[in-house]
């Protein structure tokens, strides 16, 4: 008498997982890593991105008289403290801020500080439109009424 056995099947071919797949996705998660973590720092941790505007040149300009309410004048003088490495900038634009903003005012607005460092404020605001970011902050050096 003879006996068979019988024996499960071999499992197919396709069924096996290649070798490599594991290492592909290895892979593939390290590069996602990667640019997650260089886009990180490009976007929070970059150096200078955080960093303070250094000073540059102080532009001084000759002060200008601008008709006030009434008949009345304003002598005033203005001085921009650019950034450094900044092009050098034409001071027609601050005078002519200058002369927009305080146009017609009543010389009594002008004599209160609060007022005065108000308008100051609105001139820096013009000022940093008109340079691109270009000027600090602006100084008055003249600035008398009558």
């Amino acid at each position: 008498m003879s006996t068979t056995t019988l024996s499960a099947p071999a499992p197919a071919a396709a069924e096996e997982e290649p070798a490599g797949g594991g290492r592909k996705k290895l892979v593939l998660l390290l590069v996602l890593v990667l640019v997650a973590g260089a886009a990180a720092y490009w976007f929070l941790l970059r150096p200078g991105s955080d960093a303070e505007p250094v000073p540059g040149e102080v532009l001084v300009m000759e002060p200008v008289q601008v008709n006030l309410a009434d008949g009345h004048y304003l002598s005033v003088g203005i001085a921009l403290q650019l950034v450094e490495g900044a092009a050098h900038a034409d001071g027609s634009k601050a005078l002519d801020a200058t002369i927009d903003l305080f146009s017609g005012r009543e010389p009594d607005e002008l004599v209160r500080a609060r007022n005065r460092n108000a308008l100051k404020e609105e001139l820096m605001e013009e000022l940093d439109h008109r340079y691109h970011g270009e000027v600090l902050d602006v100084y008055f050096t003249q600035f008398v009424t009558q």
